[in-house]
């Protein structure tokens, strides 16, 4: 992989050496990224703020960049340009002498931390049982002891509802058991930010409820940002503080809920809704 540099001057946030960051200071930042697969490139110039305890839903059609904008936060896929701060912090790059350069591994793994993500597929671990799905990042990760890992992961698995299946294993959960496994195995960690990337995509129709009930109760709880992939339009206007529609690679309007759902002001976006709320999309 080809070593990223650029100019520490537009790299870094613009304040002054020694100044404390402040409330205003956004949990994330997004600044000019792109992102390329080969000939294709679909992230076009993103410029995003996230604030302390913001819930962003992001809306639009499939293979707008979504997704990639979610498993750049989480460190899966890295930006072709530009950079992504977590709490003031480069994700993806870090000083070299007077240049800002690619994060080695070690960089890397300590700003994960910062983040967790809920996917479509829950990726649970088959031959594990709830609660050592649940502990084991805390124990390998975070280096708790193996009775610290267990008591969070309790607490945690008993918040989405889950306190009798512990020692149950995946193949035995319904997908909306699952789903709530994997918001406790990332809550777990307690990140600064929690990303949902179309959670409830996977799942049966009458199982969705449960799931949403979950993100609904800890996006009341008001601490910490997220950043939620939805198709679910009616969620987004319930849970958001900001709703983004992005199409093409670009984000092409945000606002408040009322202002998305209500009163959109591009053709893009009126076009969109109106081909979801026809079931066309």
């Amino acid at each position: 992989m080809n070593t990223v540099i650029i100019d520490q001057q537009e790299a870094l946030p613009s304040r002054s050496e020694g100044e404390p960051s402040t409330k205003t200071q956004p949990i994330v930042r997004y600044k000019g990224i792109t992102k390329s697969f080969g000939e294709l490139q679909v992230l076009k110039g993103i410029d995003l703020e996230i604030q302390t305890g913001e819930k962003v839903a992001v809306i639009g059609p499939s293979g707008s960049g979504k997704t990639t904008m979610g498993r750049m936060l989480m460190t899966l896929e890295e930006p072709t340009e530009g950079t992504i701060e977590v709490d003031g912090e480069l994700l993806w790059h870090m000083q070299n002498k007077e240049k800002l350069v690619r994060a080695d591994e070690k960089h890397l793994h300590r700003m994960r931390c910062n983040v967790g993500m809920v996917f479509q597929h829950f990726n649970l671990f088959p031959h594990m049982n709830v609660l050592r799905n649940v502990a084991e990042a805390p124990r390998k990760v975070l280096g708790l002891s193996k009775e610290e890992a267990e008591e969070r992961a309790v607490s945690m698995l008993g918040k989405v509802g889950l306190a009798d299946k512990l020692k149950m294993y995946p193949a035995n959960l319904s997908g909306g058991q699952k789903q709530r496994v994997a918001i406790a195995r990332a809550l777990v960690m307690r990140p600064k930010v929690m990303v949902f990337d179309e959670v409830t995509s996977a799942l049966d129709p009458e199982l969705v409820g449960e799931v949403l009930a979950v993100i609904r109760e800890i996006a009341e709880e008001g601490e910490m940002a997220m950043l939620l992939i939805t198709h679910e339009m009616d969620f987004a206007k319930e849970i958001a503080d900001r709703v983004i529609f992005s199409a093409d690679g670009r984000i092409v309007e945000q606002g408040t809920p009322e202002e998305i759902f209500d009163h959109p002001k591009s053709e893009r976006l009126r076009s969109f809704l109106q081909r979801f709320r026809s079931g066309g999309n």
